[in-house]
């Protein structure tokens, strides 16, 4: 558990929590498997979930001590409802790496130290957002582009 925590109280606190789920879930348990196997697969799971949770945290923590971008007098690209509504339908990962980069205007670099992931993992994760963005306004609006809708031909 510290190996993949990385933190000694974190460990504790999921060791616990994974002695107390095995115990509620007992009934469960199926003898032809061995309940360590049981028992570390559910302080495996425990500790992603722990260490997913501790990635959102530190996001948050860093968008508070940031705080919110200087609005402008015109209205701001980013509250229009439309962007707003299909941001939010983005998944958490690539929403959050667009409003970083994007919104608050970090690098790729600060973007990959601040949720402990690799550079590459943050450029896909633009690269997929951007895209998924891209097409879901388009296809609010009505619009399709050349590359969409096939170029004419001059026949």
């Amino acid at each position: 558990m510290l190996t993949l925590l990385r933190d000694r109280a974190a460990a504790e606190d999921c060791a616990q929590e994974t002695y107390l789920r095995a115990f509620n879930a007992w009934a469960s348990w199926k003898p032809n498997a061995p309940a360590e196997a049981w028992l570390h697969r559910i302080a495996i799971n425990l500790a992603i979930s722990w260490r997913r949770r501790e990635r959102l945290r530190e996001v948050g923590e860093l968008l508070r001590r940031l705080g919110a971008p200087e609005q402008s007098e015109s209205p701001d690209l980013a509250m229009r409802s439309d962007l707003l509504r299909e941001l939010r339908a983005l998944p958490p990962k690539q929403a959050a790496a667009l409003v970083l980069r994007h919104y608050h205007g970090y690098t790729n670099r600060d973007i990959a130290h601040a949720l402990d992931i690799p550079e590459r993992t943050v450029a896909s994760r633009l690269i997929r957002a951007r895209s998924q963005l891209q097409r879901r306004l388009m296809d609010a609006r009505g619009w399709r582009t050349a590359l969409a809708t096939g170029v004419p031909s001059d026949e």
